[in-house]
């Protein structure tokens, strides 16, 4: 490769513009600064001396320690308010208000589920349930002494060595004594050490009678038998009514839901006379569907035809009236201890959940339920955690309904009841492919069921984390008041119409503990509509922002740049650019060592303005290059500039002329 001619360069120099040379000479003189400065400590300097924000440049320019670390501290203080106020506003911004409308309107009439408290009619459930309730009176007259047609006298020991059914074979009852874990069999009277967790199912209740009243029953894993959990009840009755419950459940789940639908009450059995918005009403505006725990359940205004019906007038008279036949005589006496109906009242897309939220009717009574209608609307994320269809949650809907929160945590339950246990629980909707739970199929269901509710109610299955609020839901809020019915001086006459009406006999008129009389209606018409609304919206956080930077550091948005660009762009290339310069010396001497050959001089470190990546491309002022000192560091041999008294024109005239003159020497 040939030399460089310096007679080219000094050409090519003589050839460029006067402008360009002035600043390709201040630009070689300057020392660097800015974003091409070599260090950080030149950078932060730099920016010190050119932003906007006061309190950085006084930090430089103040002279004395004293004042410096005044402004120093003003400065950082500053910026821990500006940091404080600005995440107040970010979490202001994500807050919400809550605004309620009331408007006066005709009004939808909702769903009404009524159901009568004793599932099925016991009559028609002997059959199925007569070694079941043969068992639980032999556990009566054990416990307590008493039967049928018998005086009360407590059996003795040899006097319940009968051989025993399956049901106290698998899940005896036992009395606890003292509270140890010695416990003696109901059923055969025989006295054995009990291991496992103790559960009280009645932990709120304390126990002032005889520790002996205590009795529960005990669970095991039928895969190991050491693997088991103590139930026990401070009350007697309590005990009772669970262990039947049990063996209840496992009987009806072995049942088809065909044959349970005709066990169950129709609706020509509940309903006796039915009123709504002063019309005549009868079984056809009623839908009937089952419930796993209440039976034949049936539901007015369901909608299921496309056509809901509506109210335009408040008050008693225009709401719905029905009188019920509960039919006492028929109930199950181990599995209902109260008489009544249950109701609810629900949208059309939801789902009635009788056994959580229902309410209770009386028999021999008028019950009045007024309401008021409320329409709810939450923002989502990232307002709040709720979830606007349900799409968003990893939880099969089972119910075929509109999402809601029970709907997902049943559901869950459910799910995982068929993971962990092999089968589903009688009282919840079946997922697809499973089958109720039941002795011959799943003898280990029963311990399963109770270990996987513990967990449940404890929190540690994770339906609870998993599931999330609906955004948006409706809601009538109830108010019940109850009144005898029907009155003494009417009662006669009521019955036997009635009854009449029933298709009985006049000489076998109703009794008034069959009947209940209910009515639900709006107490008004008037719509509440709560909605969440964003507390703040984009252009007011912003503005809110721009408020506390000016106030604190006299900053704006440019100056937010200026600094995105010095602290995250420019330092950051200053310490690539550094780690470069490093390894590249690094595997220079390397190279160097190897081959033996002595240093080169284009292998120096180039510093400053000699470093070709820090070319600073903005044309610095010419005021500015006179106050700026040279470069201490000593330069790179460089083309020395042009002689400028051989580029001297020489005149071709002797005498210069008159109109060439300058103008000042006239």
């Amino acid at each position: 490769m040939a030399p460089p001619d310096p007679e080219g360069d000094r050409g090519a120099a003589g050839a460029m513009a006067p402008g360009k040379k002035i600043t390709a000479r201040i630009k070689r003189t300057l020392p660097v600064k800015g974003p091409q400065a070599p260090t950080l400590s030149e950078l932060m300097r730099w920016y010190c001396l050119n932003t906007n924000t006061h309190g950085c440049r006084r930090i430089v320019v103040s002279r004395g320690r004293l004042r410096r670390f005044i402004w120093i501290l003003l400065t950082l203080s500053a910026v821990g308010l500006i940091l404080w106020q600005c995440a107040e506003l970010l979490m202001n911004y994500y807050s919400a208000s809550v605004s309620v409308t009331v408007q006066f309107q005709k009004l939808p009439f909702p769903a009404v589920t009524i159901c009568n408290i004793n599932p099925y009619k016991y009559s028609s459930m002997k059959d199925y349930l007569s070694e079941l309730d043969k068992e639980t009176k032999k556990a009566l007259e054990t416990f307590y002494g008493f039967s049928e047609g018998k005086s009360k006298v407590r059996r003795s020991v040899d006097e319940g060595n009968s051989t025993g059914s399956d049901f106290f074979k698998q899940i005896p009852l036992l009395k606890f004594e003292d509270f140890s874990k010695t416990a003696t069999d109901l059923h055969s009277g025989q006295k054995r050490k009990i291991e496992g967790s103790v559960f009280h199912k009645d932990s709120s209740i304390v126990n002032s009678g005889d520790s002996n009243d205590i009795i529960g029953f005990q669970l095991c894993d039928a895969n190991n038998s050491s693997e088991c959990a103590l139930y026990t009840f401070s009350s007697g009755v309590n005990a009772i009514q669970e262990w039947y419950k049990l063996h209840y459940m496992n009987i009806m789940a072995q049942i088809p839901l065909e044959t349970k639908e005709k066990l169950s009450y129709s609706a020509d059995d509940l309903l006796l006379t039915c009123f709504f918005d002063g019309l005549s009403c009868d079984k056809r505006h009623f839908t009937r569907f089952h419930h796993p725990l209440h039976g034949n359940c049936y539901t007015f205004n369901s909608g299921e035809n496309g056509t809901i019906l509506s109210t335009s007038t408040g008050g008693s008279e225009y709401g719905l009236q029905v009188v019920l036949y509960i039919d006492e005589a028929d109930y199950n006496p181990f599995l209902v201890t109260s008489t009544g109906a249950k109701i609810i009242v629900h949208d059309q897309n939801e789902y009635p959940f009788i056994e959580d939220i229902g309410t209770e009717i009386e028999t021999a009574a008028a019950t009045s339920i007024g309401m008021h209608f409320t329409r709810s609307r939450k923002l989502s994320k990232p307002y709040s955690d709720c979830t606007e269809t349900g799409a968003d949650i990893p939880v099969e809907n089972l119910y075929n309904k509109s999402y809601s929160l029970q709907i997902c945590l049943h559901s869950c339950f459910q799910k995982a009841m068929v993971d962990s246990c092999g089968c589903a629980q009688y009282a919840q909707p079946l997922p697809a492919g499973a089958e109720y739970c039941n002795y011959k199929k799943n003898p280990n269901w029963m311990y399963c069921y109770y270990r996987l509710h513990e967990k449940f109610v404890k929190e540690q299955l994770g339906c609870q984390q998993i599931c999330k609020d609906a955004c948006s839901f409706k809601e009538w809020a109830l108010t019940t008041s109850i009144a005898q019915w029907p009155s003494t001086v009417s009662e006669d006459w009521m019955l036997r119409v009635l009854s009449w009406d029933k298709g009985q006999k006049i000489n076998k008129k109703l009794n008034k503990t069959d009947l209940a009389n209910l009515m639900v209606f709006y107490k008004d018409l008037n719509e509440r509509f709560i909605s969440e609304n964003p507390a703040n919206t984009l252009v007011i956080l912003l503005s809110n922002f721009g408020g506390q930077l000016g106030l604190w550091m006299s900053c704006s948005v440019v100056c937010v740049i200026e600094i995105v660009e010095v602290f995250f762009i420019d330092s950051l290339s200053i310490v690539m650019r550094r780690q470069w310069q490093k390894a590249k010396k690094w595997w220079n001497d390397r190279k160097r060592d190897r081959s033996g050959k002595p240093p080169q001089a284009g292998d120096l470190e180039r510093h400053g303005h000699d470093n070709p990546v820090c070319i600073d491309e903005d044309l610095p002022t010419f005021n500015t290059a006179l106050r700026l000192p040279l470069p201490q560091d000593n330069p790179l041999p460089r083309t020395p500039p042009p002689n400028y008294s051989t580029l001297r024109l020489e005149t071709a005239f002797t005498e210069q002329l008159p109109d060439t003159l300058e103008v000042g020497q006239h």
